[in-house]
C-alpha cells in the first residue's frame, strides 16, 4: 500500500516538474524542473524493482542536466537563472506538431494490438536486460564516464570570468585582492 501511494504521489510530482519545464520563465529552471520530473521518474522504475533501469536513468539524466547548466553558463556568458525567456518562434507549429505525435503515439498504443509473449523470462531479468542494452559496450562506458566529467570540469573552468589568480596573483596571499573588476569576492 505504501508503494503504491508514493508510486502515485512520484506520478503527479513528475507530470507537475513536466508542465513546470514549459511554464518556467528561464532555461535553468526549466532544466532543474526536467531533472525533477525524471528523477521521479527513475525512482518510479527503481519501485517496480528494475534496480538497474531506474539507477541509469537518474545518473543520465542529473548527468545530462549538469552538462546543460554547465553550457548555457558558459556559452551564454550571463546567469541563465535570472534571465527570462519565452518561446515565441513558431510556438503554435510547435504545440501542433506536439499534439500530433501524441494522438498518433497514443493511437498507435492504443489500437494496434500487442504481441503475445513467447516463452519465459530470464530469472535474472535485470541482468539480461542490462547486457541486452550494453552488450559489449561496458568498457566504453567506463571510459566515456571520467571523460563527461573532465568536459564537465573543463567548462566550468572556461566559464569562469575571473578566478581567484585574477584577484590575488599567482601566489594567493596578496592582501587586499587586487581585482581588476571591482565589486567581486574578495573586496
Amino acid at each position: 500500500m505504501l508503494i503504491g501511494i508514493v508510486f502515485w504521489v512520484l506520478a503527479v510530482v513528475a507530470v507537475a516538474a513536466g508542465v513546470a519545464v514549459f511554464v518556467a520563465d528561464s532555461m535553468a529552471r526549466a532544466t532543474y524542473a526536467l531533472a525533477v520530473s525524471f528523477i521521479a521518474v527513475g525512482v518510479q522504475i527503481l519501485l517496480l524493482q528494475q534496480s538497474y533501469l531506474g539507477l541509469i536513468t537518474i545518473l543520465m539524466m542529473v548527468m545530462e542536466m549538469a552538462v546543460m547548466a554547465v553550457y548555457m553558463v558558459m556559452f551564454m556568458g550571463m546567469n541563465p537563472a535570472l534571465m527570462p525567456m519565452d518561446m515565441t518562434h513558431g510556438k503554435k507549429t510547435a504545440i501542433g506538431a506536439s499534439v500530433g505525435a501524441f494522438v498518433l503515439l497514443a493511437g498507435g498504443a492504443l489500437l494496434i494490438p500487442w504481441p503475445q509473449r513467447r516463452g519465459e523470462p530470464p530469472d535474472e531479468l535485470t541482468h539480461a536486460l542490462g547486457l541486452e542494452i550494453m552488450g559489449e559496450k561496458m568498457l566504453v562506458m567506463a571510459v566515456i564516464g571520467p571523460v563527461m566529467v573532465a568536459t564537465i570540469v573543463a567548462g566550468v573552468v572556461l566559464a569562469a570570468g575571473r578566478t581567484r589568480y585574477d584577484r590575488f596573483g599567482d601566489d594567493l596571499h596578496r592582501r587586499p585582492g587586487d581585482d581588476p573588476q571591482s565589486g567581486g569576492v574578495g573586496r
